[in-house]
């Protein structure tokens, strides 16, 4: 399945769970409205049999309707006579069970001799069987009537919500399928990023093992020549390169070997007092006058596993080699910082983009462009340099930019043994 299919599929997935997710929004949106019209209908249906039974009370008939909604938790109902809380509050809690409004309210009667609504209570559902609590507050006043009541649910919204259980249950599958086929989605994408690079694993180490096998047959095949014995010049010529090509044969085995051995039982660090100072100018001798020393540092001393040490500078200054396009320049610099060692490793090469630094530390991951993918290597490299950091719980930074090189500075603790003592 190409790339190209395999992003539009995910395209069209991602729109079709954004189109799934919107649709069932809407549904929701809608139902609440619904049933939020359906209380205000009840309530006014339920203060209208209210209105109703205090003219009842009175002896006198209601010649039109009573109630009037101010807002949309708030209502006004024209009584045309006065009343007495305790009943009006008996009342109104009775018609709202009737018409199953068990709900929160409070409420305030408006006396016409003060010109002010005199607040009345705030019943509570939740306190079955207590009385009504008083509260400080004040009630809007409706100059159209003379004598009325106001009705306040302030926990309108959340009765309305407790009446869509059936949608919220719903949206609740639908987003737990939605999050089952994301995950899924990641996984089957996961897996297709794992066997490319995989499959990039297989040649570049295909190719990385045939060319000294190669090698070494043709060798071989020479150092079985009767002639060659004629030759000595030759004969140690083919020698030396069949030391060359097994040394690098077995440096290639190893560095996969080990990271099999590492995948499987992790690090197991040896750790002792190491001079980084002489770590490096061993690196130096090695790699030759490609790798300059500016050791700034008094001294060095710090707790490490010296062949994880060794192995993960080579790698940074094998790869400063490599990925150059002009003269190499390595510089090997140490320095320090608040107490603590801050080393780097800084090359002249061709640098490592930005979108690519992260990248780069993965297991396998090599940059698909230009020399970087030409090079030789496993993309094993700095993946062991970030498990050799992270195992000696340093601190590891990366600052590079296409063409311009890149820069490794660790940071790690001095050993508590290490002294300076300055000539």
């Amino acid at each position: 399945m190409s790339r190209r299919l395999i992003r539009l599929l995910v395209a069209l997935s991602v729109l079709s769970i954004i189109g799934i997710l919107c649709v069932q929004a809407v549904w929701v949106r809608n139902a609440y409205a619904l049933r939020e019209r359906q209380f205000r209908q009840s309530a006014f249906i339920a203060l209208q049999d209210v209105a109703d039974e205090v003219a009842r009370l009175n002896r006198f008939t209601l010649n039109r309707y009573a109630v009037t909604q101010l807002s949309p938790d708030y209502f006004i109902v024209n009584t045309d006579a006065p009343i007495d809380p305790v009943t009006l509050e008996s009342l109104i809690q009775n018609s709202l069970q009737q018409h199953k409004l068990i709900t929160d309210f409070e409420y305030g009667i408006y006396n016409c001799e003060s010109d002010r609504m005199l607040y009345g209570a705030y019943v509570s559902t939740s306190a079955a069987g207590q009385p009504a609590t008083t509260r400080n507050r004040s009630l809007p006043k409706f100059s159209r009537y003379t004598y009325y009541f106001g009705i306040r649910f302030p926990n309108q919204a959340g009765f309305v919500a407790g009446q869509l259980n059936g949608w919220l249950w719903s949206t609740a599958a639908v987003l737990i399928v939605v999050m089952f086929f994301g995950y899924t989605l990641t996984v089957v994408l996961r897996q297709r990023r794992l066997t490319e690079v995989q499959r990039d694993f297989i040649n570049n180490i295909t190719h990385e093992l045939q060319t000294p096998v190669s090698t070494l047959r043709i060798a071989a095949d020479v150092l079985q020549s009767d002639a060659i014995t004629r030759q000595p010049d030759r004969l140690r010529q083919y020698a030396r390169i069949v030391q060359e090509e097994s040394a690098r044969l077995q440096k290639q085995v190893s560095r996969v070997l080990q990271l099999a051995r590492t995948e499987r039982i992790g690090f197991s660090l040896n750790l002792t007092e190491v001079d980084l100072h002489d770590v490096l100018r061993a690196t130096a001798d090695t790699f030759g006058p490609h790798v300059l020393l500016d050791l700034q540092a008094p001294f060095a001393t710090i707790q490490a596993d010296r062949y994880h040490l060794e192995n993960f500078i080579n790698n940074l200054v094998d790869n400063a080699i490599k990925y150059c396009d002009t003269t190499p320049e390595v510089t090997l610099r140490t320095q320090l910082d608040a107490g603590q060692l801050v080393w780097s490793v800084e090359d002249n090469g061709i640098g490592i983009a930005p979108e690519h630094q992260k990248a780069v530390f993965r297991q396998f991951y090599r940059i698909p462009s230009g020399r970087v993918h030409n090079a030789a290597g496993f993309g094993l490299g700095l993946y062991y340099v970030q498990q050799v950091v992270r195992a000696h719980r340093w601190r590891l930074r990366l600052v590079s930019q296409s063409g311009c090189g890149s820069t490794f500075s660790i940071t790690c603790p001095l050993s508590v043994v290490s002294h300076y003592e300055p000539a």
